[in-house]
């Protein structure tokens, strides 16, 4: 009998495109061994979490955690600096985000991921959302498979060169860990 393909779900909340373009890579690396799908936390569709193996989350980190309203409000202002270049993301502003979504996921036992992008500073001056993550994700029984991890980006909120190849490669080591580790469902 054919071992069924594990399920992968990764939720992503993202201001610029950053955090969508590494939840894209982290995707797409992970699909090559599992079943993906790619869910944005401000969409309204029930992820259904029933028969996932992992559940990888990311979000942008904002005011030394995850976004929240106040500070989703603030990104149109840095989109109409001069020069800046950033493109806001379809209701990035004014929906709801990562924060809000992880407060509707019930108890699940499966294992678990958490990353962020933020600035290239020490997280002592930055924060890091995927701690925050992190946390929430266990509260709801989600073992964590890997360190949360964090993808930089520099001071006008452009990746960072070869962040992209850090989480392609970060997500062949988290499908590695839970492959590992087999069906983790109940």
């Amino acid at each position: 009998m054919e071992e069924a393909l594990m399920r992968a779900v990764v939720v992503y909340e993202s201001m610029f495109g950053n955090t969508r373009l590494v939840a894209e890579t982290i995707a797409e690396a992970l699909s090559g061994e599992m079943e993906v799908r790619l869910v944005r936390a401000t969409s309204n569709v029930d992820v259904g979490l029933k028969d996932v193996d992992l559940l990888v989350v990311g979000s942008p980190t904002h005011a030394w955690g995850l976004p929240r309203p106040a500070t989703r409000r603030g990104g149109p202002g840095y989109v109409r600096k001069p020069g800046s270049g950033l493109a806001l993301e379809p209701g990035a502003d004014s929906s709801p985000g990562v924060r809000e979504w992880l407060a509707t996921v019930g108890d699940f036992h499966m294992c678990g991921a958490a990353f962020d992008t933020r600035i290239n500073k020490s997280a002592a001056l930055t924060g890091r959302a995927s701690r925050s993550i992190a946390r929430s994700l266990q509260r709801h029984g989600i073992a964590m498979a890997v360190p949360p991890e964090s993808f930089r980006v520099d001071r006008k909120n452009h990746l960072l060169a070869g962040e992209i190849d850090r989480a392609r490669a970060w997500a062949v080591r988290l499908g590695a860990a839970v492959l590992s580790q087999g069906t983790t469902r109940r």
